[in-house]
C-alpha cells in the first residue's frame, strides 16, 4: 500500500500541536483520518498502525478486519465534528506558552486562530498537515518557498501589505486629534487630508538641488491629483461609517475611532510565523522571532487589545466587505466580542503592556 514507507505506518490523527514533535524537514508527517486508513488497509499491510510515535500521547492499534470496522463506526459517529470549532477561543494548557512575551505575540495572532478553529498559542503549528499547510500558503499568498515566506513574514512585520492609502487617511486623523486634543469631523478630516495631497503633489515639482545640480520635476496632470483627493475623501467617509457601526455593535467604545489599520498585517504576521513550521518554510526558531516581533510592533502601535482588535477589524473590512457588512463584518465581530469577553482566553489574561505604568 503506498501510504506504509516502513515496517509500521504512521499517522497524526488530529492531536493537539503540543502532543506532537515539532515538524521535520520534508517529507515530514501528514494528517490523515481513521476512516481514510480503515477503507485502504489491506491484508498484506503492517499489524499495527502507530499514532504520533515519539509524542506524550504516542499509541499503537491494531489493524484486524474487527479494529478496522470499529474505526469506521468511531468515524461515523464524529465525523460531524471533526476538528475544532470555529469562531472559539482554544487554548492549550500543556505545551503552549500561557503569559509572557510569545504569548502576547500569539494572542496577536488571535483573531485569525479564532476563526479559523486553531489553538491560539500553538507555536509548533501543525494545522491540517505538510501537503494542505503548503497548498493553502500557495493559493492565498503564492507562497511556494522558504524565501518566499521569509519575504511575506517580513513584509507583514513591516506593516508594508496593508494598503499605505488607508494608513495614510488615519494618519492625517491623528495628527488632527493630537493638535487639536480631541475629536475629529468628518469634513474637517476630508479637507485636511485633500490639503495635504495638493501640498505634496506642489513639493514634487519644485526645483531640488541634488549632487548632480539642481533638478526639476515635471508637474503632476491636476486631474491625477484631483483624482487622488477624491479618492481619499471617498474612503474617509467608508472609515467614518464602518466606525459608526463599529460602535453601534460594541467593537468601538462611543466616542473612540481607528488610529491605524497596520494591526491587520500584525495579526496576520503571527499567524504567518507559525504557517511557515508547518509548511516547514521555517524553523521553530524563525516561528518565534516573528511572533515576538509582531507583538513587539502591536504595541508600538496600539494601546490596548481593543484598540488593536478594531484596526485589525477595519483592515479585514476595508479589504473584503466593500460595505456589505456580511460575513467578512460579522465574522470580524463576532471574533472581538469573543476575545475581549471569554474569561479564560488569552486577552483577558495577558496584559498588552508588562507594566500597566508604561507609555
Amino acid at each position: 500500500m503506498d501510504v506504509v514507507s516502513d515496517a509500521i505506518s504512521t499517522v497524526r490523527i488530529g492531536l493537539p500541536s503540543s502532543a506532537q514533535p515539532a515538524p521535520a524537514p520534508p517529507p515530514g508527517s501528514g494528517r490523515r483520518t481513521l476512516a481514510s486508513f480503515a477503507g485502504a488497509w489491506a491484508s498484506a499491510d503492517p499489524p499495527h498502525l502507530a499514532v504520533s510515535p515519539g509524542s506524550p500521547a504516542e499509541a499503537y492499534l491494531t489493524t484486524t478486519p474487527a479494529d478496522r470496522a470499529r474505526w469506521r463506526a468511531h468515524w461515523d459517529a464524529v465525523a460531524p465534528a471533526w476538528g475544532l470549532a470555529a469562531g472559539s477561543v482554544h487554548t492549550l494548557h500543556t505545551g503552549g506558552p500561557l503569559h509572557g512575551p510569545v504569548a502576547h505575540g500569539l494572542a496577536v495572532g488571535a483573531h485569525l486562530a479564532v476563526s479559523n478553529g486553531e489553538f491560539w498559542n500553538a507555536l509548533a503549528y501543525h494545522g491540517n498537515g505538510y501537503t494542505r499547510e503548503r497548498e493553502r500558503l500557495r493559493k492565498a499568498w503564492g507562497i511556494t518557498t522558504p524565501e518566499d515566506w521569509h519575504d511575506v513574514l517580513r513584509r507583514m512585520l513591516a506593516a508594508e501589505i496593508v494598503s499605505p492609502v488607508w494608513e495614510f487617511a488615519l494618519r492625517v486623523r491623528r495628527v488632527l486629534a493630537s493638535d487639536f486634543a480631541g475629536a475629529v469631523d468628518v469634513e474637517h478630516w476630508r479637507h485636511a487630508a485633500a490639503s495635504t495631497l495638493r501640498r505634496s503633489a506642489e513639493r514634487a515639482a519644485e526645483p531640488q538641488l541634488t549632487s548632480e545640480g539642481v533638478t526639476v520635476a515635471e508637474p503632476r496632470p491636476t486631474a491625477e491629483v484631483e483624482g487622488e483627493v477624491a479618492g481619499v475623501q471617498r474612503l474617509i467617509g467608508r472609515i467614518a461609517r464602518y466606525e459608526q457601526r463599529f460602535r453601534a455593535d460594541g467593537l468601538l467604545a462611543e466616542g473612540d475611532w481607528v488610529r491605524s489599520v497596520e494591526g491587520w498585517d500584525y495579526g496576520r504576521a503571527s499567524q504567518m510565523a507559525r504557517w511557515g513550521t508547518g509548511t516547514r518554510y521555517g524553523t521553530l526558531a524563525d516561528a518565534e522571532r516573528g511572533v515576538l516581533r509582531a507583538g513587539e510592533a502591536a504595541r508600538e502601535t496600539y494601546r490596548s487589545w481593543e484598540e488593536f482588535s478594531a484596526g485589525y477589524a477595519l483592515g479585514r473590512c476595508l479589504h473584503f466587505d466593500e460595505e456589505e457588512f456580511g460575513e467578512w463584518y460579522a465574522g470580524a465581530l463576532a471574533t472581538h466580542l469573543t476575545l475581549t469577553t471569554d474569561p479564560a482566553g488569552p486577552w483577558r489574561n495577558i496584559p498588552w503592556r508588562d507594566r500597566p505604568d508604561l507609555p
